[in-house]
């Protein structure tokens, strides 16, 4: 006789980061043919697994994809792809910015290596000063700055502030078991 399966796995991190998309109003799809794309009005497409390098994750992409949201702002968050293209140059001042913020708020729970940039930017998000929001002549740390005021008010206050905790308290318990080249162990 077959056994009855009552539950599932899921990925802890997965269960806190789709989570607070809901929270945030967000509906997270995944799919092959995108790597990320917001339809401005509530429905955020990510990749599938099978896309990722080996340091990305599901909880990575989405905090990434809130930091362009508050960098971006009301009026980004009601365009399609934030009102970003990333077929030119254009918007290479405000992938900075979204790097900068995305680096501040990791660093703050101790996550800055775990959340690392998954993009061609990651040159950038490692040569982030400790600070990633002190002052500096970079151009976009107004932006990163501005993102990161949104970020201390409701929703995104209170559904950030779980979030990071979470995967903290979970990379933490993580590390002492992960294996040498696991981000798990990363610094």
């Amino acid at each position: 006789m077959p056994r009855e399966i009552t539950a599932r796995y899921d990925d802890p991190l997965d269960l806190v980061w789709t989570e607070t998309a809901a929270r945030l109003g967000m509906r997270v799809v995944r799919s092959g043919e995108v790597y990320a794309s917001w339809d401005g009005v509530g429905t955020l497409t990510l990749s599938s697994p099978e896309a990722f390098d080996p340091d990305d994750s599901l909880a990575q992409l989405l905090l990434h994809e809130f930091c362009h949201a508050l960098v971006e702002g009301p009026d980004g968050q009601r365009a399609p792809d934030w009102g970003l293209c990333n077929l030119t140059d254009r918007d290479v001042l405000r992938e900075h910015a979204c790097q900068r913020l995305q680096c501040a708020l990791a660093t703050r729970w101790g996550l800055r290596a775990f959340f690392g940039s998954t993009t061609d930017f990651r040159a950038y998000y490692d040569a982030l000063p400790p600070d990633p929001l002190e002052a500096s002549e970079d151009p976009a740390l107004e932006p990163a700055r501005a993102g990161w005021a949104r970020a201390q008010s409701p929703p995104w206050s209170d559904a950030l502030e779980a979030a990071l905790s979470a995967t903290a308290a979970i990379v933490t318990a993580a590390r002492r078991f992960a294996p040498s080249g696991s981000l798990y162990r990363a610094p």
